[in-house]
């Protein structure tokens, strides 16, 4: 995982443990995890937007004179 090994997942954990204190590190996790879930779905809309404006329409529109 990004060439990270166990010692330095430690450092990190321990350094963001004294900077937050452990009743914050949840509440971080948690909207790290919400904003991620947001982001993939915005995605996909996105995605499905796009590719709906790309499938040609199945009757064409018929002209009333």
């Amino acid at each position: 995982m990004f060439g990270i090994g166990a010692q330095e997942l430690l450092l990190i954990f321990l350094v963001l443990l004294f900077l937050f204190g452990a009743k914050r590190i949840p509440d971080i996790a948690a909207g790290l995890g919400r904003g991620i879930r947001d982001f993939k779905k915005a995605l996909k809309d996105a995605e499905d937007e796009i590719s709906d404006k790309k499938k040609p329409n199945d009757k064409p529109e018929e002209k009333k004179p």
